[in-house]
């Protein structure tokens, strides 16, 4: 609601707006020179007649503000006067609320409290989650969530970068994710970078070479594919993705040595990814959506585990 101060000028501007208005309703259509100026020519054809304007204009606006006047007395609309009714936004959202947790509480509490499990069974619980999919992730991960434009993750396969356990997910819709890929460019060199691209290609592909077999084998190692890479890897990246590329969930580094690539698997796209890093962030809802939305969307994800 508008200050003490503000809320007097809107009321005087309001009253002053509708006298104003009245009057010059009045005047033209009561007043004997409302006609004005009669046979009267400008540019050579273009003539004012003296017939006036149709009288049933004049009880149309007439009745317009008789309703106006009779608006601003029971709803809001002159400064701080709430009106007759008492009624506002605030209120009536509260109310649609309330009529909601009355006919719908003991619903949702029941979802709030199953299991992922249990939800997955329940096909009218399922067709909710993938409305509330529909509307709140599927311009990032994709309609089926399978993810798109090769910067946000498929969420259709059981790889997930903070952990796939009910609880993680469940904490990852809740709060967001940030995560950083720091770029290494200028501490590995154009040569570096390609080398441990090379070596993280080869984690992902074991049968391509030794490498990813037995990484601490120096001998192996550097006869293998991407081998040159190894020690640049364990200096500088084992610490977020794991000495064998298996990835680290508390800190979201994602696993290198399966066939996963959300930036794209492309000898360019992984050297892209090195040298300039990469930051992706999952936006929070606990803000957004209740427990019993956050639960379904986690069932929705979570469906294809059964």
């Amino acid at each position: 609601m508008p200050s003490d101060f503000w809320a007097g000028w809107i009321v005087v501007i309001t009253v002053v707006t509708l006298i104003a208005l009245g009057w010059l309703v009045v005047s033209v259509y009561v007043s004997a020179d409302s006609v004005g100026v009669a046979n009267e020519t400008w540019d050579e054809t273009l003539r004012e007649g003296v017939t006036p304007a149709p009288l049933w204009w004049f009880w149309l606006i007439l009745a317009l503000m008789a309703v106006s006047v009779v608006y601003l007395m029971l709803y809001p609309g002159l400064g701080t006067f709430r009106g007759a009714l008492r009624w506002s936004q605030g209120g009536q959202m509260a109310d649609s609320l309330a009529r909601f947790e009355e006919r719908f509480g003991e619903e949702r509490a029941r979802l709030a409290e199953s299991s992922l499990d249990s939800l997955h069974a329940d096909e009218l619980a399922m067709t909710s989650a993938g409305n509330l999919f529909e509307v709140h992730c599927t311009a990032c991960h994709g309609p089926e969530g399978r993810g798109q434009a090769r910067l946000f993750p498929d969420l259709a396969d059981d790889d997930w970068q903070w952990g796939g356990t009910d609880t993680q997910i469940l904490e990852t819709l809740t709060g967001g994710r940030q995560a950083v890929m720091p770029p290494w460019g200028a501490v590995l060199g154009e040569q570096g970078v390609a080398d441990v691209g090379d070596y993280v290609l080869g984690l992902s592909a074991p049968a391509a070479g030794t490498a990813a077999a037995a990484p601490g084998a120096a001998g192996t190692a550097a006869a293998s594919p991407g081998a040159a890479g190894e020690e640049a890897y364990r200096t500088y990246c084992s610490a977020c993705h794991g000495a064998s590329g298996e990835g680290v969930e508390a800190l979201g580094g994602p696993a290198l040595n399966d066939d996963v690539w959300l930036y794209g698997d492309a000898p360019a796209h992984v050297r892209e990814s090195i040298a300039n890093g990469r930051n992706g962030q999952m936006p929070a809802f606990g803000q957004r959506l209740d427990p019993t939305q956050l639960r379904l969307l986690a069932a929705w994800l979570t469906r294809a585990d059964d």
